[in-house]
């Protein structure tokens, strides 16, 4: 089983903004968003298919705790609440389905995944667009 755990930083980030665009956030919280999201830190951790991560920059942070295969309640990445299902895609690759509690949306989503190199690849979706984020544990 791969091990998540540690505390990761942001090494490069592509579609962030386009992501956020996606999700109807206006251009001026964009904005302030990209900022406040150009260096954020993860905590990760992780118990056999349970997991605890917690996400951090200078304006907001976030946490949350699932297992493996059981839904849990969490937040699109522009905050609107929903449940969430985690399953393995692979051996080395968690993908987590989101279904918004209320209101209409696009379909959202993230996947992290071990690289054989040791770098962490977090992607979220919005429909069609696809953000990626590349970490790396400190």
């Amino acid at each position: 089983m791969p091990n998540f755990s540690g505390t990761w930083r942001m090494k490069s980030s592509e579609n962030f903004e386009e992501l956020l665009k996606a999700l109807g956030v206006n251009v001026m919280l964009r904005k302030i968003a990209v900022a406040a999201a150009s260096k954020p830190s993860v905590e990760i951790r992780q118990e056999g298919e349970s997991f605890y991560i917690r996400t951090w920059t200078t304006v907001r942070t976030t946490e949350i705790s699932f297992s493996i295969g059981q839904e849990f309640e969490e937040q699109t990445v522009d905050g609107r609440p929903c449940k969430s299902l985690a399953k393995w895609a692979s051996e080395n690759k968690v993908v987590c389905e989101q279904r918004l509690l209320r209101g209409e949306g696009p379909r959202t989503g993230w996947s992290r995944e071990l690289t054989n190199d040791g770098e962490l690849i977090l992607t979220m979706t919005a429909d069609d667009v696809v953000c990626t984020r590349v970490y790396v544990r400190e």
